[in-house]
């Protein structure tokens, strides 16, 4: 199975129990179609807020660009006019995380309020060495599985992400990420497409050509499924 490619991260001491994971699941995809803020029991934890992220403001988010100095936003790469992105201190510290607390917090960016590092337990992807705090509270969250369902969709996000990281040659340029946030959320939207068990590679010649196809066609219903959401999320 593809989901065997991605091995299990380390745990980190002091668990946090979060909820079953199927509901978690369709709380964060109901958060991206929607704009709504994800509810993540973040404590004390300031990871995201001081861990050199640059944070993306969308031109419809008025309200949160008049509150950010015109100093503070450039323009986003590769995205169209009036999209900015928010750099970072000398520390990686968010410029307007001020005395420990978000200076803007009623008027944060969106992607700040759909933030949500249970992201990474849920995909098995890393978070990357250059961010140990969100590294450290990633690996804590502990997801519950009540039902059958629950451990199905973890094995399907997972296989999503592993297959995203095994066969990007499949996709469009650009398509898969390098960003493992980003490359994460990709495969929360698409992962229905592995609900399905995808079966193991044969060995023969035959098989490895059938085995090509089958991975062609995985990679296919995925942009599909990648569009649709994209499509309900617009409407």
């Amino acid at each position: 199975m593809i989901e065997e490619r991605i091995k299990e991260r380390p745990k980190s001491k002091g668990r946090l129990p979060t909820e079953g994971f199927s509901e978690w699941l369709s709380g964060i995809r109901l958060a991206q179609k929607t704009g709504v803020g994800a509810s993540v029991p973040c404590g004390e934890c300031r990871g995201c807020c001081t861990s050199a992220y640059f944070i993306h403001v969308g031109p419809e988010e008025k309200e949160t660009l008049a509150r950010i100095p015109r100093k503070l936003a450039f323009a986003a790469p590769g995205l169209p006019k009036g999209h900015v992105l928010m750099g970072y201190d000398e520390k990686g510290h968010c410029p307007m995380f001020i005395d420990n607390k978000c200076s803007i917090y009623a008027h944060r960016p969106k992607t700040c309020r759909q933030y949500d590092c249970r992201i990474f337990p849920a995909t098995g992807l890393a978070v990357g060495g250059e961010k140990p705090v969100i590294a450290g509270q990633s690996g804590r969250w502990e997801f519950s599985f009540p039902a059958a369902q629950d451990s199905e969709e973890l094995r399907a996000v997972r296989a999503a992400a592993a297959f995203l990281n095994a066969y990007a040659d499949l996709f469009p340029a650009g398509f898969v990420p390098n960003n493992p946030t980003q490359q994460a959320m990709v495969a929360i939207k698409v992962y229905p497409v592995f609900l399905e068990a995808i079966a193991a590679p044969e060995k023969s010649e035959a098989g490895k050509a059938d085995a090509a196809a089958r991975r062609r066609r995985t990679a296919a219903a995925m942009l599909a499924a990648y569009k649709q959401f994209e499509r309900d999320r617009d409407g």
